[in-house]
């Protein structure tokens, strides 16, 4: 590719950030051989739930708008031996430590480029990430909505909150997302005392439902510090501001989501006139109840782009949740984990993947790198347009999410592309992991994946000159 076009590339790639942040509406052309991006949604009404079944959470709309016409296969192969030559001497940095999976693939020819301990399952931290969203991009479809509800009680002046795994619902206290637009609880307050007030009821008893996930609140492998520090809350199927006393803090994490959720949403009725008895405790709505009011969340493929791009560890976890219940499995960290493989069976991109966790959080997870490239060169392809929201929700080097911290693509062996790949990264205690996806000079897109875990202090510079040398092949 041309020196003009690379420039023209990146500040293509910079203005579609600046879009994202400030509008979260792509609608542009990204020469990262993206092709033009452009999506909409729009909500229709619920699925009704089976009788006796937890209420269905998720709300399918159209097709995407979006042709991510991925332009793989423009330009001719890099040169195979200087970009092995180049590779193998990098992966020979003692910063990586002893146990290092890399892969480069083609993704017009889907032919390995490089492979390093290809096959090895290596601890992947939160590049798993792109694991879950792509199986959730697959199984619910990149314009579900996840619902949250109040439905009418056993009773006439009872009210039921029932959670629909949306992590991402607002607080009263929370400042809301530029992008992607979140659900509110507040709003969600409002039109169920107008419901209520519309009956002539202006008292009532609240409970709380949070019977669609299942099983431990806590994932296998998952330190016990997790909750303390801020990186997780636990899972539970009614929260609000993913589980935050302070939303605008990462600690602490509230011990009871739902009753925490309750306690608020009380609070908020009773600004709107509807006093709530003192007592709130959890209860099931009962079957074929009457809603009385509902939220939505953004679409999932705006969803999965903020998980991406923040490694969201709240929301990959209701993702993977959800996959669980639309593929018929328990809503539950086993049921999740399984019915995500199941998905990525039926995509061809199971091979070298297993997981406990969608997040990546668990040091139980192995993924192989040639697994984990071929997850992403599944998903960029033109042939699966759907799963397109993993490419635009990868961080852009330099620029944005995890990838954008000042301390990335710095030195002086990578800082000349930045700009000119989309990774997703993974930090553990010993490991360090970096999978995505770049351009090269002649136009070619490939998919990588660098893994190592057992990283004796931190290897990100060293993951960064590996994307630059694909990059700039």
């Amino acid at each position: 590719m041309a020196r003009h076009e690379r420039w023209v590339m990146l500040t293509t790639l910079v203005m579609l950030q600046m879009l994202t942040i400030v509008i979260g509406v792509y609608a542009m052309t990204n020469e990262l051989s993206l092709g033009a991006l452009t999506r909409g949604s729009s909500p229709t009404e619920p699925t009704p739930s089976p009788e006796g079944s937890p209420p269905v959470p998720v709300i399918t709309a159209g097709p995407v708008l979006a042709q991510l016409q991925v332009r793989a296969g423009d330009g001719p192969l890099a040169a195979k031996r200087t970009l092995t030559q180049q590779l193998t001497d990098a992966l020979g940095d003692k910063e990586l430590g002893d146990r290092v999976g890399a892969v480069v693939i083609d993704t017009a020819t889907g032919q390995q480029i490089f492979a390093s301990n290809a096959d090895t399952g290596i601890t992947p931290a939160s590049t798993t990430k792109l694991v879950t969203c792509t199986a959730a991009l697959a199984s619910l479809g990149p314009d579900a909505r996840l619902s949250t509800r109040v439905t009418q009680g056993p009773s006439a002046n009872s009210i039921v909150l029932v959670g629909g795994g949306d992590p991402t619902l607002a607080g009263p206290s929370a400042k809301p997302l530029q992008y992607p637009k979140q659900a509110s609880l507040a709003t969600l307050a409002s039109r169920t005392a107008a419901a209520l007030k519309a009956k002539g009821i202006t008292k009532v008893t609240l409970s709380y439902d949070a019977s669609l996930f299942t099983g431990s609140t806590l994932a296998p492998g998952w330190k016990p510090g997790y909750v303390p520090d801020g990186e997780v809350a636990p899972v539970y199927a009614l929260a609000i501001d993913e589980g935050r006393r302070d939303p605008a803090a990462r600690q602490p994490r509230v011990a009871n989501p739902p009753q925490y959720a309750a306690a608020a949403f009380a609070r908020l009725l009773g600004k709107y006139g509807v006093s709530v008895a003192k007592s709130v405790r959890p209860g099931k709505a009962p079957a074929g109840a009457a809603e009385l009011g509902r939220v939505d969340s953004a679409p999932v493929y705006a969803l999965v782009e903020h998980t991406l791009t923040f490694s969201d560890n709240d929301l990959a976890e209701a993702l993977a949740r959800h996959v669980a219940i639309k593929e018929g499995q328990p809503a539950s960290f086993q049921g999740a984990t399984g019915a995500v493989i199941a998905v990525l069976q039926r995509l061809g991109a199971a091979k070298g993947i297993q997981v406990y966790d969608g997040s990546g959080l668990s040091a139980r997870n192995r993924i192989s790198a040639d697994g984990l490239a071929r997850v992403i060169s599944t998903a960029s392809a033109a042939s699966h347009p759907d799963l397109h929201a993993i490419a635009s929700g990868m961080p852009i080097a330099g620029f944005s999410g995890t990838l954008g911290n000042g301390r990335r693509f710095t030195g002086s062996d990578s800082k000349g592309q930045v700009g000119l790949v989309r990774a997703k990264t993974g930090t553990l205690n010993n490991v360090n992991t970096l999978a995505g996806m770049a351009t090269t000079k002649e136009g070619r897109l490939v998919t990588f994946a660098f893994l190592a875990d057992r990283v004796p202090s931190s290897a990100e510079p060293v993951l960064d000159h590996l994307a630059a040398i694909v990059a700039k092949s």
